[in-house]
């Protein structure tokens, strides 16, 4: 059995990060992902003139409920789409003046039925190229609060954003969701929020927060579900065994629901208090699944896919034509050059069974889960290589020496 220890989860340490920020006192994040994403979100509240204290396994974070201590700021947030979505809204709820802007990757991401929502709300966001894209200026007068309406279908980012803002309001918020995506996210952020102290209620598609801003704390933050993906399915696909400390049944984050899927394919897996294993059979069935709470882990199965005895077909995953790039087709692109039958349609994907006998460089675009992913293709196909494989400093700077250590035992 190899045990694999899996840096912080992204999305966690990003809203600890905005809780942080936005708390009375002093919170200490423990064991946060240490990540080009990360670092940057770190570094844009740096820049709104928030004190945050870094050492490698924690990070100090001094709350200012009233918001940003500088009345303007310029804030770069990389590739990072937390940053992108969460720090304008955190902004929103202070006084000044706060544009942001991103890398180009980012630019091409969907930001519009958030800068929509904040706008319904009185926020004067200004978007001075294309509209619903970086870069944007925020002009920050505080958040009345209110009702208003979300569509999350593209991103349940959208949501989080608004829940976390919502306790910085003068009289709370009530949202109206119209379409979501990607619950198990949402679901992480609300719980996350009651550990600082808030509490959101639902009723059907409404979200109420209440007002009453958050308490400081100090918040361990558990290992990255959606990384962990590829030590499972790479263990599924070689016949290893691999047990994830830390990652257990009371979880928060839904992309461990990916090692049910393994199950279902004829891995063996045991999810504990305290950790979870994943052992290969050496049998890898085909199957039909929804991944739409669970798509970051699509391009994982995706990569695994021709190792399996049927066809794996993955439904409503729409959503993934819209992350760092159009996953969908970059899967399908990059399983047709290694040789493999691939169907793709407007929210699914077909891959036929058929091992790739041999290698081929995998275009990245600029996507870590697309190296990620097609790391583990590479466990049973020689010659794999990739375009950027430094892009997995994004969630997991050091991924390529951890994978090849692990295969290394085997």
């Amino acid at each position: 059995m190899t045990v694999v220890e899996i840096p912080g989860s992204k999305s966690i340490t990003a809203r600890a990060l905005f809780l942080a920020a936005a708390a009375d006192g002093v919170t200490t994040l423990v064991r946060p992902l240490r990540s080009d994403d990360t670092e940057g979100f770190a570094e844009g509240l740096a820049r709104l003139g928030y004190r945050v204290g870094r050492t490698r396994d924690a990070w100090q974070v001094d709350g200012r409920p009233q918001g940003p201590a500088v009345p303007e700021a310029d804030v770069y947030c990389r590739d990072g789409a937390t940053t992108a979505r969460f720090l304008p809204t955190l902004a929103a709820a202070g006084h000044g003046t706060y544009r942001f802007d991103a890398s180009p990757q980012m630019r091409r991401r969907p930001l519009g039925p958030l800068s929509r929502a904040l706008r319904d709300l009185g926020v004067d966001l200004r978007h001075e190229e294309a509209e619903g894209h970086h870069p944007l200026t925020v002009t920050a007068a505080g958040v009345e609060g209110g009702e208003v309406t979300l569509d999350a279908g593209q991103s349940s980012q959208y949501l989080t954003a608004l829940l976390l803002l919502g306790p910085l309001t003068r009289t709370g918020l009530r949202i109206r969701v119209t379409d979501l995506v990607s619950v198990p996210y949402v679901e992480i952020t609300i719980a996350m929020m009651r550990a600082f102290g808030a509490e959101v209620t639902r009723e059907g598609n409404v979200f109420v927060v209440p007002p009453g801003g958050y308490r400081a704390t100090t918040y361990s933050i558990e290992p990255d579900a959606s990384t962990a993906s590829y030590f499972f399915a790479a263990a599924a696909v070689t016949g290893g065994e691999v047990t994830v400390p830390g990652l257990g049944a009371d979880a928060l984050q839904g992309d461990l629901g990916f090692v049910d899927v393994l199950r279902r394919m004829g891995a063996e897996v045991s999810v504990g208090p305290n950790g979870t294993t994943v052992r290969g059979t050496g049998e890898l069935r085909g199957l039909t699944v929804a991944m739409r709470d669970i798509s970051d882990t699509m391009p994982t199965l995706a990569a695994i896919a021709p190792f399996a005895s049927g066809p794996v077909r993955i439904e409503d995953v729409a959503n993934t034509r819209v992350k760092e790039c159009d996953r969908l087709d970059a899967c399908a692109e990059n399983l047709r050059r290694l040789g493999v039958e691939v169907a793709t349609g407007p929210d699914w994907i077909e891959i036929r069974p058929g091992a790739p006998v041999t290698g081929a460089e995998i275009t990245s675009y600029g996507d870590h889960r697309i190296v990620m992913s097609f790391a583990v293709t590479g466990l049973r196909t020689p010659g794999i290589s990739f375009d950027d494989p430094g892009c997995v400093r994004k969630t997991f700077p050091g991924f390529h020496e951890e994978f090849a250590a692990l295969t290394a035992e085997w």
